[in-house]
């Protein structure tokens, strides 16, 4: 093959013609990809030579090229003369073969990799096949332009976005599953940030992101998978997994806490960087209070150190940015000024007078550039705006001309800024009346300062509140009901009483964000509910007004500057009076209480002058309703056995013939729990106790490897009782089946009685030994050191039983004749009074032979009517005790099924009063079993009501009385069984229950015959 150029004939060797052309190629400048074939294109040319010749067109560069007839690509030509024609603008097969070259040679290894990448991401993301079913070998030029799709043998996949290969060298975090919204939420921000870097598609996010969990989380994930389905699970939206994701490791408690954390963050011994770290770590958790930049700012200075804080708010940042540096800047200096100091003490000894200057020697003091305020070359001092080193200028009001000596001012408070008092003296600090002032903090304006708030309230005492200058009290009808009122000026919001609230008798709502309230010990309660529907009566006129509650002092009420203001009240602190708008009545006056003076005695003549004049006076006295509880010494029988009511127990009480044992499954080893934490009060009541339980020899010091924690519990006269929380112990005890009495059989014994004694033994638990070989394994861990028991200590799970035993053995020869017993409950009873008398002093010298102490304040003798077991016993019968009744009438509707099993639990303690009891609690009932969508329905609501009232009416019950016979009424029915005891025409009591599913399909002679059988089962 030849060409002709230039007038000469160029040969082409054969090597030449075997250039590789079927590649496909991309030219320069994104041109679409063209295959280069040397026949892609024919045109016409101009030839010269003798005779007719035809002319063959070079092939076209990568770049088009525009012919001589304005196409693009070779031509074919035809001319006159001999020789072959040659077209415009065409290169040589040499020029074609190096360029073909040149563009493999620069794409072909893009191409591979690219096919490569794609490969590996089919291969690890889990979409099918491996790396070794595929082709990486080196395409074959002479094919068409699918070289650059990989073969594959299981099929193609148009894929999009990273590889998991890509995605796992940008080294995405580990999550192992913590429940902790910082934890959860920073791994949460990692991730997105890896799928940004390695531009992941949105399919793959999840599947990737799965590969990441671990430990908790990897089998949180497996039951997620098992629930929707894997193919579900796979497909799932980024969002959605994040949804379920924050609710299994981010729970809305856990994130509540971390607001309230938030909110009581502050600097104290933190660096400003360290504080900044926690600011902006659990900033994320509090988004209401740092919903502005201005807010976040604000509540980012209140947190810092007083010397950083009072600087910072000098500068008054815009940004929170600015603030953080000019806090550091601030710390930096202060930090330079303490080690110029130590420098400046170390070099005194050891300068010539040169020292004395204003310079240091050895070295300048820098610039703090970060805090925005410069070193003045004058005084050497930072300072912002002109230095006054040189002109006479007064410190107290900032004119020149005199210094504040000379100073019309006077005194001025640097805390406030107010004049005629100092700080140490400011109504606004800590230090004045303020103890228990509480201070709103949840809404600061444009205008509020950046400090802490200055804002007053409340928690005072009505002392405190009339020695107060800027408050007044009174009382007022809120909500109808007479209430204590403060009016403070200097509380922002309006608050009532938590104890008072139920006197309003409206439903608190919840608030959309919650207010935080930081009291004068320095603690922060967050408050989440308002009482918005409450007014006060003023001369006549019901204003409205909005609460807020909280713990208060000796008020019930305090009226803040949110109704104040909306009233447009003025306050006469000096006369304590308050005016009020009031509608239709123009400004009011209210009078708040004067300040208590000595009492002035005067005349009764005097007196009655002053009501001749017509002079106001008020009647007032006090009436003492509770009647003085005789003495020990004025009680019959009680007077001879005074030994048997000490004041304490004061020794080990003595050898018993019964032990507390406590006995342990086989194979078990000892547990050991850490101490809780306790408030001071409980920790301060800790030591006390434990001292005088080690006083008394109740208790020792131990090395067992046993340990519980402890905690108190509040016993019904207001002392505390500490308890071990011995759980862990009890879960690996052999239970104690000695049985309980019941107390329908307790009460029966009663019948006839008309006297009765109740005694109460004094710590009964502490009156029984426990086993010397079981000593160790009551031991309990305190911050104060590690103890055992000597005797039987409370919480333990055979405790009730093991101390009835006892009861039961020492009482035996009076049991059930005038005694009753339930655990350290005795009850005397006797039909005359001198069998009582006879009776209480047999059971007052048992007592003291078996050195069994009683509590004498808790004891009650000679009664004609006793309350034992939640019931009153009287010689005509038993009925409720009127105590649970009220507790019962004020229960409010349950919103859940353990609230139903709350008050169904109460209510059948004394099903034994209510007549189909079963039956009319049915519809609450069906409430508390599985599977059953709680819905509270007109049904339940009746049948909640009807309980609550038959139990406020039940009737008085007769014991049985003598020998005489019983009858039993039963009745059966498709919702339930019931009977009747009777005696003598009298109700002893009554029982029923509902049907079980199999009993339904009883015929109905087996349904009446099945209420027998429950009948004669329970009598």
């Amino acid at each position: 093959m030849s060409s002709r150029r230039s007038g000469r004939f160029t040969r082409v060797t054969p090597e030449e013609e075997r250039i590789p052309i079927g590649a496909y190629v991309r030219a320069p400048g994104d041109v679409p990809e063209t295959p280069l074939n040397p026949n892609a294109s024919r045109g016409r040319g101009q030839g010269r030579g003798r005779g007719r010749g035809r002319g063959r067109g070079a092939v076209t560069a990568p770049i088009p090229v525009q012919s001589a007839h304005g196409s693009s690509g070779s031509h074919r030509g035809r001319g006159r003369g001999r020789g072959r024609g040659r077209a415009a603008n065409t290169i040589t097969r040499e020029e074609l073969a190096d360029e073909i070259a040149r563009a493999i040679r620069d794409t072909l290894p893009d191409v591979i990799a690219q096919a490569r990448e794609a490969i590996m991401g089919e291969y690890e993301g889990n979409l099918g096949g491996g790396e070794e079913d595929y082709d990486y070998s080196t395409p074959n030029m002479s094919r068409e332009p699918s070289i650059a799709q990989p073969t594959r043998h299981h099929g193609n996949h148009d894929r999009r976005g990273c590889s998991y290969k890509t995605f796992m060298n940008c080294k995405p975090p580990i999550f192992n599953g913590e429940i902790d919204p910082v934890l959860s939420s920073t791994w949460i921000m990692e991730i997105e940030g890896t799928f940004d870097t390695s531009k992941c598609a949105d399919e793959d996010k999840v599947i990737y992101a799965a590969t990441m969990l671990k430990g908790e989380a990897i089998h949180w994930w497996g039951m997620v998978k098992e629930v929707r389905g894997r193919e579900a699970a796979k497909n799932m939206s980024w969002d959605e997994f994040l949804r379920i994701f924050k609710e299994k490791f981010c729970p809305r408690t856990a994130v509540k806490q971390l607001e309230e954390e938030f909110l009581r963050l502050e600097q104290g011994n933190m660096t400003v960087r360290e504080y900044t770290t926690k600011f902006t770590e659990k900033a994320r958790f509090a988004e209401f209070y740092v919903s502005t930049e201005e807010r976040r700012v604000e509540r980012y200075i209140w947190g810092l150190r007083t010397a950083i804080r009072e600087f910072v708010q000098i500068q008054k940042p815009g940004t929170f940015q600015s603030a953080v540096d000019a806090a550091e800047g601030r710390e930096r200096e202060k930090n330079r000024q303490g080690e110029d100091r130590a420098l400046g003490k170390r070099k005194w000894e050891g300068t010539n007078n040169d020292s004395k200057k204003g310079k240091t020697s050895g070295q300048e003091r820098k610039v703090d550039q970060s805090s925005g305020v410069k070193q003045c070359p004058k005084c050497n001092r930072y300072h912002k705006g002109e230095c006054n080193m040189n002109q006479k200028v007064c410190y107290k009001c900032g004119k020149p001309g005199h210094i504040a000596t000379k100073c019309k001012r006077g005194r001025v408070c640097y805390g406030c800024g107010s004049p005629n008092h100092i700080k140490s003296e400011c109504p606004q600090g800590k230090g004045n009346n303020n103890q228990g002032r509480i201070t709103d903090n949840r809404s600061m304006d444009k205008k509020a300062d950046t400090g802490r708030p200055k804002a007053r309230a409340f928690r005072m005492t009505a002392q405190e509140a009339q020695e107060t200058p800027d408050v007044v009290t009174g009382t007022f009808l809120v909500n109808s009901i007479h209430a204590r009122v403060l009016f403070d000026s200097g509380a922002n919001r309006s608050f009532v009483s938590s104890t008072f609230c139920k006197n309003l008798g409206r439903n608190a709502k919840t608030l959309e964000h919650a207010l935080e309230i930081e009291t004068a010990d320095d603690h922060w309660v967050v408050v989440r509910e308002e009482y918005d529907d409450c007014s006060i009566e003023i001369e006549g006129s019901v204003l409205p007004l909005k609460l807020l509650p909280i713990a208060l002092g000796d008020f019930d009420i305090v009226i803040g500057m949110d109704w104040l203001s909306k009233n447009q009240a003025i306050i006469d602190c000096e006369n304590r009076i308050v005016q009020v708008w009031v509608p239709e009545k123009g400004m009011v006056k209210i009078y708040g209480d004067r300040r208590i003076k000595d009492s002035i005695l005067i005349s009764v003549t005097k007196a009655t002058r002053y009501l001749k004049k017509g002079c106001q006076s008020y009647w007032a006295y006090v009436l003492d309703s509770k009647k003085d509880k005789p003495g020990i010494t004025h009680i019959p029988v009680v007077r001879e056995f005074q030994d048997v009511f000490p004041d304490d127990l004061t020794s080990l009480p003595p050898d018993r013939q019964v032990e507390f044992r406590i006995d342990l499954t086989p194979g078990v080893a000892p547990i050991a729990r850490a101490p809780y934490r306790l408030a001071p009060t409980e920790m301060k009541e800790l030591m006390t106790q434990l001292q005088d339980l080690l006083d008394k020899g109740f208790i020792r010091p131990s090395t067992s490897p046993w340990g519980a924690p402890v905690l108190f519990v509040k016993k019904k006269d207001g002392t505390m009782r500490m308890c071990i929380d011995y759980r862990e112990l009890n879960k690996v005890t052999i239970k104690n089946r000695y049985p309980l009495p019941r107390i329908d059989d307790l009460f029966d014994q009663l019948q006839g009685a008309s006297y009765f004694s109740k005694i109460d033994l004094r710590s009964g638990y502490h009156q029984l030994k426990v086993r010397e070989e079981d000593v160790s394994k009551t031991a309990f861990r305190t911050r104060y050191g590690h103890y055992e028991f000597l005797v039987m200590p409370f919480g333990l799970t055979n405790a009730p039983a093991a101390f009835m035993d006892l009861m039961n053995q020492v009482c035996k020869p009076y049991l059930d004749k005038f005694v009753i017993v339930f655990i350290d409950d005795i009850l005397i009873y006797s039909k005359s009074k001198a069998d009582h008398e006879q009776h209480l002093r047999l059971t007052l010298s048992l007592l003291r032979n078996e050195k069994l102490f009683a509590k004498f304040s808790k004891c009650e003798f000679w009664l004609r009517e006793v309350q034992f077991l939640g019931h009153v016993v009287n010689e005509q019968g038993i009925k409720v005790d009127p105590a649970k009744i009220e507790a019962i009438e004020k229960w409010e509707p349950p919103r859940t099924p353990l609230e139903v099993r709350s008050f169904l639990g109460l209510a059948g303690y004394y099903r034994r009063f209510i007549q189909d009891f079963s039956r009319i609690a049915a519809p609450l009932t069906t409430l508390t079993r599985k599977n059953v969508k709680f819905e509270w329905k007109p049904e339940q609501d009746n049948a909640f009501n009807v309980l609550k009232e038959k139990l406020s009416s039940a009737p008085v019950l007769s014991l049985p009385e003598g020998n005489d016979g019983f009858v039993v009424y039963s009745d059966a029915s498709k919702l339930g069984l019931g009977c009747v005891l009777m005696q003598n025409g009298k109700v002893i009591a009554y029982a029923s229950r509902q049907l079980k599913v199999h009993e339904r399909k009883y015929p109905t002679h087996d349904m009446e015959l099945a209420a027998v059988v429950f009948a004669l089962k329970i009598w």
